[in-house]
């Protein structure tokens, strides 16, 4: 992140780095790095507070790693998000908006994190039927048994993944003694998010998710991502509710729908939608993709509304009968120019125009050529040679690619190089208009 990176005006950007601008072909008339990585901070009973924290799909699919890591199994009511989220997300940067509670704790263990998922522990011990002189301690989650640990004294026990065991105690015979005390901050603030915001900054991800109705808070993920895909060139898309909070950008995605389930926040479809952005392929759309989630979402829309959301930039989930699907895949980008047409309001479009920065910027360019290679002749035929073998990685990503749309110069001195490059992304059908001609 110390590099430079984003959008350029004129060559005098005075950090080293890779500075790439996207624009639309002026008309007439007018390979691949990973896909499938969310970010987002959550409400969790469970888990590290105050750190960026790694957890992959097949974990979460685990029903012993998920209940580790997040508190509970991944059947429990209290994963209903995450189920969204993962559902198509394979790997998602995670953060305890409401960590930094108390540990809940007993006579003898404490609670691995703060939180109220620490109260439903109990520490229970039994004699040893075998040996008399030794205990069995025995975890316990909602009254099941996690782990058994036989040891003659409490400076034994080793921690597991759920306790810190006090081994100073002095271990007595109980039928089950609880932890008590663990809570959650409640009071969710602004600087919370922004603290994560921050934290953040170091990682890459393909979608961040905003899982608040704060229209403040939504202004914050605005202003992050803009700042962060253009002044730094960290490309990625944000996905909140659709609010009173004006945005008109590529790299924000609001949501129209709401849910009818009881207790909805306003943002639960951004778990589903920021998991299935994140995964998305850049030679794929979600337009007219199946919604597989479990929240009950609110579809009663005229045709008119339906196309006021296209026309105002604003991304929904309509009923076709028993299917809910994605209306179209937009952004809430709509103020074309010559310069920036319409195609920067189709999420396909915005893949490949991310993937083409993120590879070239910095697997290409900052990973093999900064303060490594000349900028001479041999060294501008190499970095060409490189951006067009990563054109051809793309696939059905973009169509009729020509190397020589690629032009590679550079200064006299040989510390800036100058690309012009065009490519066409291939876009899913959207519209078909067919005449039929009775004979």
């Amino acid at each position: 992140m110390a590099l430079g990176g984003g959008t350029f005006t004129a060559y005098n950007k005075t950090l080293p780095g890779a500075y790439i601008n996207s624009i639309s072909a002026k008309r007439a008339a007018a390979g691949a790095s990973t896909r499938g990585i969310a970010a987002m901070p959550l409400l969790l009973d469970w888990g590290p507070s105050g750190e960026v924290f790694e957890v992959i799909q097949e974990q979460f699919l685990s029903v012993t790693e998920c209940a580790e890591i997040f508190g509970y199994a991944n059947t429990h009511v209290n994963m209903k998000n995450l189920r969204e989220l993962f559902a198509n997300a394979i790997k998602v940067y995670c953060y305890r908006l409401n960590g930094g509670g108390v540990k809940a704790e007993n006579t003898f263990a404490t609670a691995k994190y703060a939180g109220t998922r620490g109260n439903d522990f109990k520490i229970a011990i039994a004699v040893n039927v075998d040996d008399e002189t030794k205990f069995d301690v025995k975890t316990l989650i909602d009254d099941a048994v996690y782990e058994t640990q036989t040891v003659a004294a409490a400076t034994a026990l080793v921690s597991n993944e759920f306790v810190d065991f006090k081994t100073g105690a002095t271990l007595a015979v109980n039928a089950g003694l609880a932890l008590t005390g663990g809570t959650n901050v409640t009071t969710i603030t602004g600087e919370i998010f922004s603290t994560f915001l921050s934290k953040l900054e170091q990682y890459s991800f393909n979608a961040l998710g905003c899982p608040s109705a704060d229209t403040a808070i939504h202004a914050l993920f605005d202003n992050y991502t803009k700042r962060l895909r253009d002044d730094m060139g960290v490309k990625f898309q944000t996905i909140r509710p659709k609010s009173a909070t004006a945005i008109d950008y590529e790299g924000v995605i609001q949501i129209a729908n709401t849910v009818t389930d009881a207790g909805a926040t306003g943002y639960e479809l951004v778990f589903y939608t920021t998991g299935a952005q994140a995964a998305c392929a850049i030679t794929d759309s979600l337009l007219n993709s199946t919604y597989t989630g479990e929240y009950t979402i609110n579809t009663d829309y005229t045709q008119a509304e339906l196309a006021a959301f296209i026309t105002g930039g604003v991304y929904a989930y309509h009923r076709n009968g028993a299917v809910i699907s994605v209306l179209d895949d937009i952004n809430s980008f709509i103020s074309f120019t010559e310069a920036k047409g319409k195609s920067f309001s189709e999420n396909q479009v915005i893949r490949v125009l991310d993937q083409v920065a993120i590879e070239v910027g910095s697997l290409i360019f900052n990973a093999k050529y900064l303060g490594k290679i000349d900028g001479d002749e041999d060294g501008r035929v190499s970095l060409w040679n490189d951006i067009v073998k990563q054109h051809e990685s793309m696939g059905k990503a973009i169509k009729n690619f020509d190397p020589a749309d690629i032009v590679v110069t550079g200064n006299d001195d040989g510390d800036q190089v100058y690309v012009s490059d065009a490519i066409t992304p291939n876009k899913a059908m959207r519209q078909l208009y067919m005449t039929v001609v009775v004979n």
